[in-house]
Parts: structure tokens; sequence; C-alpha cells
């Protein structure tokens, strides 16, 4: 894991005014991410970026140019259904 960053040339009030949500956080990447595929192929991510929305995450892989948009669980884990390849379309799918 590469550690808490934002999305290069993104601030956090940038990234609140765009989402709608003004208590968007950085959260630690080290954690569990799982890509919940259909069917029954659910796949780890490597996250290198995750942001935290109330109980939604927007989650870049490592190794992945998209986003991956998904649930923040009570454990900390992050379930993903949902990937864009633009950071903003995904802020504004939030």
């Amino acid at each position: 894991m590469t550690g808490n960053r934002l999305p290069h040339g993104w601030t956090l009030e940038a990234i609140r005014n765009i989402s709608g949500d003004q208590d968007a956080v950085l959260l630690d990447a080290d954690r569990t991410v799982t890509w919940l595929g259909w069917p029954a192929t659910d796949e780890r991510i490597r996250p290198e970026i995750v942001l935290g929305f109330h109980s939604l995450c927007l989650v870049k892989p490592i190794d992945d140019d998209d986003w991956y948009m998904g649930s923040l669980n009570d454990d900390g884990s992050v379930g993903c259904w949902s990937a864009y390849t633009h950071f903003q379309e995904a802020l504004r799918g939030l």
C-alpha cells in the first residue's frame, strides 16, 4: 500500500465541492477492498487511494487507472460494485 494521499492535482475542498459531500475524507489505504463481481467472481483490489463519503467510498487501485465505487463496511473493508474511468465522473456518481 502506498499510504494516504489525494489524487494528483486535487484538494479535499475541490473533492467536497464536486461530490456535494462536505464531510468527504481521505481514508487509510491499508484496508481490504474487493470488487464484487457477478456471478461469484469477486476480486481483491490493492488500493492506492481511498476516499470516504459517509458510507460510500471511491478507491483508486495501485495497478489500474479506473476509480471504483463501493460501500464502507463496519470492519473498515470496502465492497465495490461500480467502476469509472474518470475521477470527476466518479465524484458526480456518488
